[in-house]
C-alpha cells in the first residue's frame, strides 16, 4: 500500500496508548500524539477500518504537549507518555479506564475514580529488563514495534541504583566482559543491593530484600515485583480495605506483597502460585514474619481451582441438590488445610478472594471456577484494564456488584495503570 499523508487533530488518547484521530470517515490511530494536537501524519498500514499512522509533523501542538526530556524517546518502546504533561497522562488513564469498562465490560456508570499520582514521575522504577545485542554491542529495551535493541546510556525513570547497575553492564559490554549468549539482564533493587539475573560476578543470583508498609520481602531479580515502590502502600491498603474474618484464598501470590498483610487481617489463608522461586520466597517472607496461618500451593491457579470442582462434582449430593463441596484434606493430600472446612469437613464459603493475574488476565476457566466457589467478596488488581475489563463482565454476569475501584501510577511517562476493584455477591 503506497503511504499518504494527511491532517488529522487528535480527539483523545485510547486504551493502548494511541491518539485517536478521523480523517476520510476512517479511524486513525497515532502513538505519541496528545488530544488536541494538530498533525500531519504519514498512514503507515490499515487493518480493516482502521489506518495506523506515524507523526510526520506537528502543526499546532496541544496545551497539554511538552517536551519529551529523553533523547531516546520515540524510538525505545518503553515510556510513550513523555509527550503528555504529567496531569494530562493522570487524565488519559481515567479515560482509558472507563473506555475499557464501557466498551469491553458493559459498565456503563463505574463508580467514581481518580488515578493516585506516583510521588516520583521520574527515577522511580526499581525493576527492570534490559535487551543485550552482543553482535552489535548495544544493550537497553526493544525499539518501538520491533525486535531492534535501542542502545540505551541512561534511563529517566530507572532508580539511581538501577541507573548504575546499567553504566556497569554498558562497561562491561564495551569492555567485552559480558557474557556473548546472553540475550537480557533483569535487575531489581533492594534496601541494601541490588539483584542481577543472570549473575556476573557470582555463581547465583543475589538475593535482596525491600521493606514496604511495615513487611519484609525477599526476593531476587528472577522473581517478579511491583516496579513502583512508592505506590505500594497505597496499593495495598485500596486493595485490602476493611477486609478481615475467617478465611481468605489469594491468587497469584508472587513472593507475598498482598499475603504477608492478609495473613495478618484473616484466621487463615490460602495463596495459589505456579512460579516455584517465587513459591519459595513467599514461604521464606511467611516464616521470617512469623506468620504460620497461610499455606502457599505452587500449583497452576486454574488447575488449582479445577481440582476444587472436579473433586465437588465427583460426588453426589443427597435428594437431588448439589453435591457437598470437597473436602480439601483428601483433595489436596500433604496440604491439610483444616481452616477452610466447617465441622462437617465440607468447604466452608471463603469470606474474601484477592487475584492479581498478569498483564493477559485470568483465564476463562479460573474466572468460571471462582463464580462456582462464589466467595463473599472479591478483590482484584491490574495491570491493564482491557483484560480487567474482560473479567469483570464475566463476574458481574455470575452475580457479582462491583463495589468501588481505585486506579494507581505505578508507571509514569507510559499508558500503563494499575487498578484495583471490590466486588460482592
Amino acid at each position: 500500500m503506497k503511504t499518504k499523508s494527511v491532517e488529522v487533530t487528535i480527539e483523545r488518547m485510547l486504551p493502548g496508548g494511541m491518539g485517536l484521530a478521523h480523517a476520510d470517515e476512517r479511524t486513525v490511530m497515532v502513538p505519541l500524539a496528545a488530544p488536541g494536537d494538530r498533525l500531519r501524519i504519514k498512514i503507515e498500514r490499515t487493518k480493516g477500518n482502521v489506518d495506523f499512522a506515524s507523526i510526520q509533523e506537528v502543526l499546532e501542538p496541544s496545551p497539554v504537549r511538552v517536551e519529551p526530556p529523553c533523547p531516546y524517546f520515540g524510538r525505545c518502546g518503553g515510556c510513550d507518555f513523555q509527550q503528555l504533561n504529567y496531569q494530562a497522562q493522570l487524565d488519559a488513564k481515567v479515560e482509558m479506564v472507563r473506555d475499557c469498562l464501557r466498551r469491553i465490560g458493559g459498565i456503563e456508570n463505574p463508580p467514581d475514580f481518580q488515578v493516585t499520582p506516583a510521588p516520583n514521575q521520574w527515577r522511580y522504577r526499581s525493576r527492570a529488563q534490559w535487551q543485550y545485542d552482543s553482535i552489535r554491542k548495544r544493550l537497553g529495551y526493544f525499539e518501538a514495534g520491533s525486535r531492534r535493541v535501542c542502545d540505551v546510556a541512561e534511563c529517566a525513570v530507572l532508580t539511581p541504583p538501577l541507573q548504575e547497575t546499567l553504566q556497569d553492564l554498558r562497561r562491561r559490554m564495551l569492555d567485552g566482559s559480558l557474557p556473548e549468549d546472553v540475550r537480557d539482564f533483569r535487575a531489581i533493587v533492594g534496601d541494601e543491593d541490588v539483584s542481577l539475573a543472570p549473575p556476573l560476578d557470582s555463581q547465583a543470583v543475589v538475593d535482596v530484600t525491600r521493606s514496604i508498609y511495615g513487611e519484609v520481602y525477599s526476593l531476587n531479580a528472577e522473581s517478579f515485583f511491583q516496579t513502583n515502590a512508592d505506590l505500594l502502600p497505597p496499593l495495598i491498603e485500596a486493595a485490602l480495605g476493611e477486609a478481615g474474618g475467617e478465611t481468605a484464598i489469594e491468587l497469584y501470590s508472587g513472593v507475598g506483597l498482598f499475603t504477608l498483610p492478609l495473613a495478618r487481617r484473616f484466621t487463615d489463608l490460602i495463596s495459589v502460585e505456579s512460579n516455584e522461586a517465587a513459591e519459595r520466597f513467599a514461604r521464606k517472607n511467611l516464616a521470617n514474619a512469623g506468620l504460620a496461618n497461610a499455606i502457599i500451593e505452587n500449583e497452576d491457579v486454574a488447575d488449582w481451582l479445577e481440582n476444587l470442582d472436579c473433586a465437588n462434582s465427583s460426588q453426589v449430593g443427597k435428594g437431588g441438590l448439589p453435591p457437598p463441596t470437597p473436602n480439601l484434606k483428601e483433595l489436596r493430600g500433604q496440604a491439610t488445610l483444616p481452616y477452610l472446612r466447617g465441622t462437617s469437613g465440607d468447604l466452608q464459603r471463603i469470606d474474601f478472594l484477592l487475584l492479581d493475574p498478569p498483564r493477559t488476565g485470568a483465564e476463562s476457566r479460573v474466572i468460571n471456577a471462582i463464580l462456582r466457589l462464589r466467595p463473599k467478596r472479591i478483590c482484584y488488581v491490574s495491570c491493564d484494564p482491557a483484560t480487567l475489563a474482560r473479567d469483570l463482565k464475566k463476574l458481574i454476569a455470575g452475580g457479582y456488584t462491583l463495589d468501588s475501584l481505585a486506579a494507581f501510577d505505578m508507571f509514569p511517562q507510559t499508558h500503563h495503570v494499575e487498578t484495583v476493584v471490590h466486588l460482592s455477591g
